[in-house]
């Protein structure tokens, strides 16, 4: 049976897409390994794991044998007063796999409501230390966090999507974006519009929450260890928490199990998310210390205000434990440092084309940032001519593939990135004559 396609024009909404002039859409029907198989027959490489998620690639047996046994068994139930094995099990790997500080587990069903979570953790822990006046987060500018209300208060209020919301979005704190460059060392005044926020303002700020090494939808830009150090350093100098939100960079994206790890630090509460099913069922997690949930469990409620209807989902949960045994087989190093080579190589030509302004790599990401933005129904229907799946955004072309991927299909993903990058016309407003 096909897909109906002027219905979907007509009556679906697709992200971040007018109704008016929707942009247009590719059916799928079906998916193996690293490819994509349209109604129509092609087949195309994914370049983005379904907007990072995918990492093992699609309808991978042990997942899919995990959910089928577990829909067999308990499809679902609600968390309040029951529990049940998989998630026992999926908190027990998640412990074992974060900072030992990290002692207990929140399951929620999206990343942005993980983020939500955390939020709402850090300021009813404040409660529970006898400082209620701490109900602000502060951030930096250039990040992303979801597109919840708590989510969008610390995004990036003047670059990001969420500036048409006004007064109905909490005004939080924001400090300068750390310096670009993963390898740039720390000088002094990096950190001093952090430091500013929190002598300004350290007596009402509940924590400060950050995307550790890369900030991921806000720009693919990377950053220092070196200053991530720092930020942890500030918070425990001025007596706020950090909350890591790793639902991008978790589980290896950046070469590293968590990006944290790169510097060598604990969070106060993590949130993960994306890679933690394997993309095949939502699901996300919300970490935090004995202290943290000390002082929750002390605050006014005494209890934890926060309770979705499909927290702790089985079917979810078993996917997650299925993804987490496959990342605790540890592959994933060699086949991140390989990805993370191919696409140093095949990437660095770009930085050749008139309309590129940066190429950058870091773990199994690869990003073309061009001088203007990008033509996204031109570029995608560039990308699926030449077989492949990249969803550009803003000024960039990225790719963030499947950890299985294999060189040749890395190479063809590499190759498309190259030509799109160089077609006439593909950044709105520039003219760049073409290279084929």
């Amino acid at each position: 049976m096909s897909i109906d396609f002027e219905f979907d024009r007509k009556h679906l909404w697709h992200p971040y897409t007018s109704m008016h002039s929707p942009l247009p859409v590719y059916g799928v029907r079906a998916a193996e390994g690293c490819e994509l198989v349209l109604d129509d027959g092609r087949r195309l490489i994914d370049g983005t794991s379904s907007w990072w998620a995918c990492v093992h690639g699609y309808g991978h047996p042990a997942l899919l044998e995990a959910i089928s046994r577990q829909s067999q068994q308990l499809s679902h139930v609600m968390f309040g007063g029951i529990t049940h094995e998989s998630a026992v099990e999926l908190a027990r790997t998640l412990i074992a796999m974060t900072s030992p500080s990290l002692t207990k587990v929140f399951l929620a069903d999206s990343g942005s409501i993980a983020v939500e979570v955390a939020i709402k953790m850090a300021i009813q822990y404040w409660q529970g230390r006898g400082q209620p006046q701490k109900q602000k987060i502060l951030t930096v500018l250039g990040g992303y966090h979801g597109d919840t209300f708590a989510a969008m208060s610390v995004c990036d209020p003047e670059q990001g999507m969420h500036g048409m919301f006004g007064e109905t979005v909490t005004k939080q704190f924001f400090a300068s974006a750390p310096p670009a460059g993963f390898e740039r060392p720390l000088v002094e005044d990096d950190l001093q519009s952090l430091e500013q926020q929190l002598l300004d303002h350290g007596a009402h700020i509940a924590a400060v929450i950050i995307e550790p090494i890369m900030q991921g939808a806000g720009g693919m830009r990377f950053y220092s260890p070196a200053f991530l150090k720092g930020l942890r350093e500030l918070c425990d100098r001025y007596r706020v928490l950090l909350i890591l939100d790793e639902i991008a960079t978790g589980f290896g994206r950046t070469g590293k199990l968590f990006a944290y790890e790169h510097a060598g630090i604990e969070a106060d509460l993590l949130c993960l998310g994306k890679a933690l099913s394997g993309g095949y069922i939502s699901l996300a997690a919300t970490l935090c210390s004995d202290e943290v949930a000390s002082g929750i469990s002390d605050s006014p409620a005494g209890v934890f205000m926060h309770g979705p209807t499909f927290m702790a989902n089985p079917l979810a949960c078993a996917a997650a434990r299925a993804s987490m045994a496959l990342i605790n087989e540890n592959h994933w190093p060699q086949q991140v440092a390989a990805i993370e080579a191919q696409l140093n190589s095949e990437l660095a030509p770009a930085r050749a084309l008139p309309q590129v302004t940066d190429v950058r790599v870091l773990g199994a990401v690869g990003v073309i940032e061009m001088k203007g933005a990008v033509d996204v129904a031109l570029a995608q229907q560039a990308f699926v001519e030449l077989g492949v799946w990249i969803r550009p955004f803003g000024r960039l072309l990225y790719l963030m593939p499947p950890y299985v991927i294999s060189p040749g299909q890395l190479t063809r993903l590499t190759s498309a990135m190259l030509e799109v990058a160089a077609m006439t016309g593909i950044c709105k407003g520039l003219h760049s004559p073409s290279h084929g």
